[in-house]
């Protein structure tokens, strides 16, 4: 998404808003093995919530994902 940085004096200039992802490592008791996700904050927060197995499962029914 692009907008404008907009100064005291009301000065605009253009800026990106990127998104808040991360490199996140997490391991899947069933598996036994570790993977490596690149998620959001937002998803980061899901994950803590519903647990990474059904983060996962849920991610792979809207199919956002294709391993796993």
């Amino acid at each position: 998404m692009v907008g404008n940085n907009v100064s005291h004096s009301k000065r605009r200039t253009k800026r990106r808003f990127e998104v808040n992802l991360f490199y996140k490592k997490f391991f899947l008791p069933v598996e036994q093995r570790w993977v490596d996700l690149r998620i959001s904050a937002a998803g980061l927060r899901l994950i803590n919530k519903l647990g990474v197995e059904a983060a996962l499962k849920d991610a792979k029914a809207n199919g956002f994902i294709n391993k796993y």
